[in-house]
This record gives structure tokens, sequence and C-alpha cells, in this order.
């Protein structure tokens, strides 16, 4: 949390508790011991002010700070409410306040204390001796005084727990979604480097011509000796780093169909080629679409392809025996669907798939391919298909086995022209 965010809060908070005076005050009738009240309030004024006006308003805000700054609020509120009713006062909800930042801004273990601090400040308020009180619920039964304690305390912890698990939600997608970025950027660098080589033997190729002609040249005007046999040396590395060239500026512009324009079926036998020598599981790709619809050519997305190579590998890892890429086509829709014979997805990640840390992948000893589950590849890969406008779709088969289907547009994906 930055520190301007929370010099904010705090702000809010003060604004807050003149506004619980003056309600108190005209509105309930109470008699409010304004000095030491306004006291209060003022110190954690000048605090603010201070903060604001200090080199750290510019920076982050460090855990202990945010700590101090919390149970400093939380002491200075109970005081404040301790000589304006106790927890008889209704704005005693504004203990909720400082423990729900500290939830969204701590560590779990450091925001219990926080918690803790505000049950302690509400059991406080509920037994301590010297609330000034005219209004007539003060003379009600302690059965009144505890129901508030007990309103008070439940309210606390839930919006602490609330706080708490968002933050921690929040954060453990944000880690994923780098990851995601990451995986996605370095596909994208391997693609560059691709135009950067077909750059490079571009630029090459005139000076090796000129020094293919040259030593052409000296080969025959040379004498017999170790003249003309470095000559003939130096033709030959030339015709062989042409012939290099010649390779590395097959890009893709050059070579559409091949490069960038995948057929379906290129696609998938692509995909499933790293389990070609595979013995213990089959891998087999297939191509399915109707009669007289003819099957599309799609671009070649690194998405795409690291994508569903993540899905077949997860797979690999749980099939019996077999694995089926199939890719089907219609006039509307262009769909991927990966198919295995193994025990199925869980039924207790079965909800939850597609999110960050939900796994059941076995560690790397009990791993064909030997990587440990994390639970992020399927939320990596399910990530990308749906950036290139995919819908995906996980379910067990009716027998046994896991299905992932991603389907897409057929114009969102088909290379036209």
């Amino acid at each position: 949390m930055r520190m301007r965010t929370l010099i904010f809060l705090r702000v809010a908070l003060v604004v807050g508790q003149c506004l619980m005076l003056l309600a108190v005050w005209r509105l309930l009738r109470w008699p409010v011991p304004f000095a030491p009240c306004l006291g209060l309030i003022g110190l954690s004024a000048m605090l603010s002010a201070g903060l604001a006006l200090s080199p750290a308003a510019r920076r982050e805000a460090q855990p202990w700070e945010v700590l101090s700054l919390m149970a400093f609020d939380i002491a200075e509120l109970t005081l404040v409410l301790q000589i304006t009713g106790g927890v008889l006062n209704p704005f005693a909800l504004l203990l909720i306040a400082p423990v729900t930042v500290a939830g969204a801004a701590l560590r779990p273990r450091t925001a219990v204390m926080v918690c803790a601090a505000g049950l302690a400040a509400a059991l406080f308020l509920t037994f301590a001796p010297g609330a000034v009180s005219a209004d007539p619920a003060a003379q009600f039964e302690s059965g009144y005084r505890l129901a508030r304690l007990f309103s008070l305390e439940i309210a606390i912890v839930f919006a602490s727990a609330y706080a708490t698990w968002s933050a921690a939600e929040a954060s453990r997608r944000q880690l994923a979604l780098n990851i995601t970025e990451t995986v996605l950027a370095r596909e994208q660098r391997l693609s560059a480097l691709g135009a950067l080589a077909a750059a490079a033997a571009h630029e090459l190729g005139t000076p090796l011509a000129t020094i293919a002609i040259v030593a052409t040249e000296l080969v025959r005007d040379a004498p017999e000796g170790p003249l003309r046999e470095d000559a003939v040396l130096l033709v030959e590395q030339a015709r062989r780093c042409r012939d290099i060239l010649k390779r590395l500026a097959e890009t893709p512009e050059r070579r559409d169909a091949v490069h960038e324009r995948l057929t379906l079926l290129q696609l998938v036998r692509e995909i499933v080629e790293p389990y070609a020598a595979a013995t213990d599981v089959r891998v087999e790709a297939l191509v399915t679409g109707p009669p007289g619809v003819a099957a599309p050519d799609i671009w070649r997305r690194p998405e795409i392809l690291h994508a569903i190579a993540a899905i077949v590998e997860n797979a690999f890892d749980f099939a019996n025996g077999e694995i089926l890429v199939t890719a089907r086509f219609d006039v509307g829709f262009v769909s991927l669907e990966v198919r295995d014979d193994g025990p199925g997805f869980a039924p207790a990640i079965m909800t939850k798939l597609g999110e960050p840390y939900v796994t059941s992948r076995p560690g790397a000893e009990g791993s064909r391919t030997g990587h440990i589950g994390m639970g992020l590849g399927f939320f990596i890969a399910k990530t990308l298909l749906e950036r290139t406008g995919a819908r995906v779709h996980f379910q067990n088969a009716p027998r046994s086995g896991a299905i992932v289907t991603a389907r897409w547009p057929r114009l969102a994906v088909e290379a036209l022209g």
C-alpha cells in the first residue's frame, strides 16, 4: 500500500470521528466532553499531516509502518468512543476501519494481531467503567450491552478475514498473471529472433556474394600451390555460408504456407511431435469436419501452440495409455480438443480449474515429464487461449479420462488471403 493511500484513509477516519461527535451531540443529545475528544482527534490529524508533508508520503508504506499506524488508530478511536458512550455508541463500528485496512495491506499473521487489538478494544468499550451517556439505552439490561459486543466482535473478525482473503487472492492472481506475461514474452522473443536472423541473412548476402566472386577469380588466376589451395577453401566456405544464410532467410514472409500459415493437421502434428518416441503413452492427432466444408489454414500463434502443448503435457502425466488431440472445424467455428484415458479431473478441483495454484499433479518423482505441479499450467493455458478469442471448457469423459476443449470463431484464427 502506498503511504499516500494510507494517509488518505487516516484523514477519512478523522473526518468520520468528527461527524460522529457531531451526531452524538446534536442527534442523540448525549453530553460530550469535547475537549478530550477533540484533543485525541487533533493528535491523529497532526500525525496524518506530518506524514503527508514528509518524504515518506511519496513511497510505499512499510509493513511495520502500517501496523504502527493501525495500532495507534485503534487506541485513539477506542479512547474517543469510551468517553462518548462506549460500546453503546452506534459509531463503535468505526473500529472496523483500521482492522480492514490492516487485512488488505499486511500479511495474514500481522493482520491477525491488528484484528486481536480490535477485539480487545471492543471488550474494553463494553466493560470499562466511566462511560458517559444519558441515552436511555445505557440503562438497558446487560444483555443488550453483550449483544452490542458480540455484533461488533463478529463484524471485526469478518471484515478482517474478508480483507485478508481478498488481498491474498488478488496477490496470487497477480503473480500468476505476471508468470503468464513472462511465458508469452518468451514466446514472442523467440519469434522475433527468427525475424532478426532473416534480416541479418539479408544484410550479409551482398558482402558474401562479393567475397565469393573475388575468391573464384583467385582460384582461376592463382598458380598451383598454397595460395590456390587457400582460394579454393575460401570459395567452399563462402558457399557454405551462403547455404546457411539461405536457411536463415526462410522467414515467415518468404514461406507463409510452412511457417506463418498452418493447416490444422500441421498444427496438431507439431503439438504431438515431442511425444512421438514415447512408448508408455500413445499420442495421436486427428482433424475432422463436415463433408463439403474446406478445412481452414490458421495463423501460427505462440499463445495457441504453448497453451495446447501445456495441456497435452498435463494429460501425458495422467494418461493410462492414450491421448488424442483433435482439431474440429465447420463453417463457423474451429476447436481443439485434448482427451486422455486417465482418471479425469478430481471432483475437488473441477470447479476451480483455470484458477491459479489449483493442481492435483504428481511431484517430479511421480511425473512422466518430471515437472512439479504448481497449479499454474492450466491457468496460463486458459489465459493465453482466452486472449486469442477462445472459449475454454474442462470436463470429464463419460467413462474415464479428462477433456479440455478450446473453441474459436473461425474468423478469429483463420489465415485468409
